[in-house]
């Protein structure tokens, strides 16, 4: 017969509750205790009936990880880092992606609604205001959006795009060019923003391109409006947006740096292998990931929160910028 949880309490010499919160909260018990649970347990071959914990607990320990787009090299290290440390607080992590459409992150959320404790959403292309009322059923926390008495985690784009926008600056650069990203995205109204008044405060002349699509093909549509614009001094949305515009510029015979100074945002493997390779703005998002998670569990056992929680970026300069040409 299959080893049952009073079987590991009686072999471990504890009560049946420390076993059991040794699996579905085991912060709360003692490091010695629960490792001596766990050994029990492992020797007896006892395996928790996560159906049952969630009838007795109301807790299904699964969270919801909806992302934008899971093609996009950003997410990836988001979701791994969110997952291992789900999976040290006796979570697991089921993993969604939108294709950049709202309505189909609306469904999945109402989707998950039913089967997880918690969500975190990605760089989500909803509303504030429909995030709002679909929060009312499920706790979420937020990366890559602001929305009031909503956990949050924000990594400071506006930041990198400062740095981004006095680097080009730096090398002499006086006509500069966002290639923003899409209409719905957060992250990109951020990035005008700070790199507008970046541009305003060095003297620089800063010309908005887009929307445009999030991948290199919405780089290489751009890359026409970029050679129109005169720009010298380009930010994109991110690597991708960068790798598709240098891709585009050396078409229309445009050599990076020589002639256009390109910066991306993210610091991707992609960006890395480039060539050139891609200066760019890092994002935390491993760090991310891990703190989302922290930030839903503690939402999910103690009421909710509205924490914000802001991750600095910086600039990582390789070969794709270059002084400007007298």
């Amino acid at each position: 017969m299959a080893a049952t949880i009073r079987d590991v309490a009686r072999a471990s010499g504890v009560h049946v509750s420390t076993v059991s919160r040794t699996f579905s909260a085991p912060h709360l018990v003692n490091a010695e205790t629960r490792n001596r649970v766990l050994a029990v347990a492992e020797d007896l071959g006892y395996r928790p009936n996560r159906a049952a914990r969630a009838l007795t607990t109301g807790r299904t320990h699964n969270i919801g990880l909806i992302v934008a787009d899971i093609s996009n090299p950003f997410f990836p290290p988001l979701i791994k880092a969110a997952q291992a440390h789900a999976r040290t607080r006796d979570y697991h992590v089921f993993v969604a992606d939108t294709d950049e459409d709202p309505q189909v992150e609306e469904e999945l959320i109402q989707t998950l609604t039913k089967q997880v404790d918690g969500v975190l959403l990605c760089s989500p292309r909803l509303s504030n205001r429909v995030i709002e009322r679909l929060h009312a059923d499920v706790p979420f926390v937020v990366v890559n959006r602001r929305i009031k008495g909503m956990p949050t985690i924000l990594m400071d784009v506006a930041q990198g795009a400062r740095l981004a926008i006095e680097h080009l600056t730096g090398l002499g650069h006086r006509r500069l060019a966002l290639a923003a990203g899409p209409s719905g995205s957060w992250t990109s109204g951020q990035m005008r923003e700070a790199a507008s008044a970046a541009a305003a405060a060095s003297g620089a002349e800063l010309v908005i391109l887009g929307p445009n699509a999030p991948t290199e093909q919405g780089g290489l549509a751009v890359a026409a409006e970029v050679v129109a614009s005169g720009a010298t001094g380009v930010l994109t949305y991110n690597d991708l947006v960068a790798i598709g515009l240098i891709e585009g510029l050396y078409e229309r015979g445009v050599r990076v740096p020589d002639d256009v100074s390109v910066v991306g945002v993210d610091d991707t493997l992609s960006g890395r292998l480039n060539r050139p390779k891609l200066t760019t703005v890092a994002m935390p998002t491993s760090a991310a990931g891990r703190i989302a998670v922290d930030l839903l569990l503690q939402s999910v056992g103690d009421g909710r929160t509205s924490t914000l929680t802001t991750l600095e970026t910086r600039l990582v300069v390789r070969e794709s910028t270059g002084e400007a040409r007298s």
